[in-house]
């Protein structure tokens, strides 16, 4: 889908057709692809009160950016994968880390689960999502925005406020 020459703010990537499909115009990167990580926090979240939860949550598996957007119903899916390909090396390396980070925690807290599913084990599986996972998918949202972790956010935005307006 990404074509050899495709550059951000040029042609098909143009900064209007990117701001439109909700395609960062500078990174050339969707939030849309948060949805992957909220979904798990979202059921690690609710084990405790639905513990039907726990095959869903064990089932989630890590899923790169570019295959992420190749299964969505993304109306954009063609040109995100495009601006990702075209997206700064430095811009999808930092995203990239990130997503290493939170599936490697949604992986222990996998393994927690199968280990038992003990009132402790699902307080810790929470514990996991609101304070190592959810952090991490706010460094994701910046790094789609083009911050770096520990950069002033741009003005009246904020990472909580992106992942917010995702389940609006």
């Amino acid at each position: 889908m990404s074509e050899a020459g495709d550059i951000l703010g040029e042609g098909r990537l143009a900064r209007e057709a990117l701001a439109r499909a909700n395609i960062h115009p500078e990174t050339g990167l969707a939030t849309d692809y948060l949805n992957h990580f909220n979904e798990v926090v979202m059921l690690m979240d609710m084990l405790s009160d639905m513990p039907e939860c726990a095959e869903d949550m064990l089932a989630w598996e890590p899923c790169g950016y570019v295959e992420h957007f190749r299964r969505s119903s993304f109306a954009a899916r063609d040109l995100a994968i495009a601006a990702y390909g075209a997206a700064p090396k430095a811009v999808r390396a930092h995203l990239e880390t990130i997503v290493l980070q939170i599936d490697a925690e949604v992986a222990r807290a996998q393994s927690l689960l199968r280990a038992g599913a003990s009132r402790a084990v699902l307080a810790e599986i929470a514990r996991l999502a609101d304070e190592d996972i959810r952090p991490l998918i706010s460094a994701a949202s910046g790094a789609i925005h083009g911050r770096i972790d520990g950069a002033e956010p741009e003005e009246g935005a904020s990472a909580q406020a992106d992942i917010d307006a995702l389940f609006g």
